[in-house]
């Protein structure tokens, strides 16, 4: 069988599956980052108790300075605000679609910049673990989606 029999005996896939592509990146990104606002204020319960990870903001903010242990204090908790406040933002605009190529990239930075600072803070291990890299480049695949382009001006 040659190369050309594959492709064109390839399954086709029905039109609707790359829309629901992209709205099953946007919801999963959101909740990501809603989760992950969650956890910092308690909503999940207490740190160490099921999958928890700080359950109030100081102990995140403690995880803040291993990822920033190059900045001083009142900067960490400044970009950890600042981070806390940026998933809340990118979550609502991943959901309501507003600005979705702006919010779509801003989501791609900023998990970009949280891989980053988890390499370098910690350690390559925890990145790939909990898939931040993987995040990142769905953010900016959803970014640079053709179906998210807007039609040139007639």
């Amino acid at each position: 069988m040659t190369e050309s029999y594959f492709v064109n005996h390839a399954p086709q896939l029905p039109t609707s599956t790359p829309r629901f592509a992209l709205y099953f990146v946007r919801f999963a990104l959101a909740a990501s980052f809603l989760s992950a606002v969650a956890d910092r204020f308690g909503l999940w319960g207490a740190a160490g108790t099921g999958e928890v990870a700080w359950g109030e903001f100081q102990s995140f903010l403690g995880y803040t300075s291993l990822l920033l242990w190059f900045l001083p204090e009142p900067l960490v908790v400044f970009s950890g605000w600042t981070a806390t406040i940026l998933e809340i933002v990118l979550a609502v605009g991943l959901i309501t679609g507003i600005q979705l190529r702006a919010v779509a990239l801003g989501s791609c930075l900023l998990l970009l910049t949280f891989a980053l600072c988890m390499t370098f803070g910690t350690g390559p291990e925890g990145p790939l673990s909990f898939s931040v890299w993987t995040a990142s480049a769905a953010s900016l695949l959803l970014a640079t989606h053709p179906q998210l382009r807007t039609p040139a001006a007639a």
